[in-house]
């Protein structure tokens, strides 16, 4: 062997070379394993390239953020999000922000409500063609409009009394008499509450409007011979003055039953004057009652001359019925050209029956006429002619003391 060697070194030191070297690049490493034992094999070598540098590993902690897949998530593409941190500052992360995630999570709710809503629908409007629509109000929209303007059930004999039924007293003997239903029951009770656009009633087998009348309030200047009473049997009744009034109002309201109308207190027959006609029950009563404290004013004309002492025993009062009335002013009027006769005006707030004359009778004076000019802060209108009316705004309400 290191005879061979030798030989074959010496031949290539002295003898020209046949072959022309080129330049190459690199070399792989060769590592030889053995040496051919003769000369008639070629020799043979392992040949192994060098591994490449491993990249390095993220920390745990700190993801990878260019890396095309997790290990964790299957092999799924990961998609870094740059987001502005609470610090204001620009900061890369492997999830998406939150509110993404809210704002998806309640686009996929309110997708699945609505085709709930909209399969619900469909399931309802099979079983029924009635479609109910759908209220534009919150329930406590709903619950104010009924506290302060729906009108709220009413007792049974008032309802009858403002369909124009009967008067208050009358209808409570048709319920008593067991003559109106309600709901198909009879019912004895004038209290029992009731909506008339709810409720079916009826009275002796008529059916009773669901319609309500509207409310009426009129100011009438009552003439000399009639009276405040509603009685059919009464010729000269001050409601009888209104009849053209509620045949307008039958023509604009069609379908509408007619108001019953009744006055506000009373006028005796050779009373003249203010007088208040109206169906609305609540407006009488309060306007009526001694709790409201109107003060009511009378122009007596007087037969003969009065004097200071006159004016001092009207001053000083009288008692009717039992309990001592007293006016409120007593004023002697200035004598007027086209009336001789002296006249005084007297201001009293009780209303009791035939105050203002037992008032001038007891100061030994006797009254030619008396008129009513005004109610609380209405007062009759000048140009009123005797026996017409006028429809009250709500501005004379008011002034009368109606606080709806």
């Amino acid at each position: 062997m290191a005879a061979t060697v030798a030989s074959l070194s010496s031949s290539l030191l002295f003898s020209k070379p046949s072959l022309t070297l080129r330049p190459f690049r690199t070399l792989p490493r060769i590592i030889a394993s053995s040496l051919p034992s003769s000369s008639s094999s070629p020799p043979q070598f392992n040949i192994s390239f060098a591994p490449p540098k491993p990249k390095p590993k993220p920390k745990p902690s700190e993801p990878d953020p260019f890396s095309d897949s997790d290990p964790e998530s299957g092999g799924q593409l990961i998609i870094p999000w740059i987001v502005r941190g609470e610090d204001g500052n620009l900061k890369l992360q492997m999830h998406p922000p939150a509110r993404l995630l809210h704002a998806t999570a309640n686009s996929d709710t309110a997708a699945t409500t609505t085709t709930k809503v909209t399969k619900k629908n469909k399931i309802n409007k099979n079983k029924s063609s009635e479609v109910v629509p759908k209220s534009n109000y919150s329930k406590a929209a709903r619950r104010f409009y009924n506290d302060n303007f729906k009108d709220p059930p009413q007792r049974l004999s008032k309802v009858l009394a403002t369909a124009g039924v009967a008067s208050r007293r009358s209808s409570e003997e048709l319920i008593f008499g067991g003559k109106v239903t309600v709901n198909g029951s009879v019912c004895n009770t004038p209290q029992t509450r009731v909506d008339p656009a709810k409720d079916i009633i009826y009275v002796n087998g008529n059916r009773l409007p669901k319609k309500q009348p509207p409310k009426v309030y009129l100011a009438l200047n009552k003439p000399k011979g009639y009276i405040c009473s509603s009685g059919d049997k009464e010729s000269k009744s001050v409601l009888s003055l209104v009849d053209d009034y509620l045949k307008i109002l039958d023509k604009r309201n069609s379908g509408v039953p007619k108001p019953r109308l009744f006055t506000v207190g009373r006028l005796d027959v050779a009373t003249t004057g203010l007088i208040i006609v109206t169906n609305d029950g609540d407006f009488a009563q309060q306007i009526s009652h001694p709790s409201a404290n109107l003060s009511k004013e009378y122009i007596a004309v007087i037969d003969g001359e009065v004097n200071k002492r006159h004016l001092i025993a009207i001053s000083d009062g009288t008692v009717i019925e039992g309990v001592h009335c007293t006016p409120d002013s007593v004023e002697l009027l200035p004598r007027q050209p086209d009336i001789p006769r002296p006249r005084l005006r007297i201001v009293v707030h009780e209303g009791r029956k035939h105050e203002v004359r037992e008032l001038v009778k007891n100061a030994g004076l006797e009254i030619h006429s008396l008129k009513r000019v005004r109610i609380g802060g209405f007062r009759l209108p000048s140009d009123l002619g005797i026996g017409k009316h006028i429809e009250l705004k709500q501005s004379h309400l008011k002034a009368l003391g109606w606080k709806n």
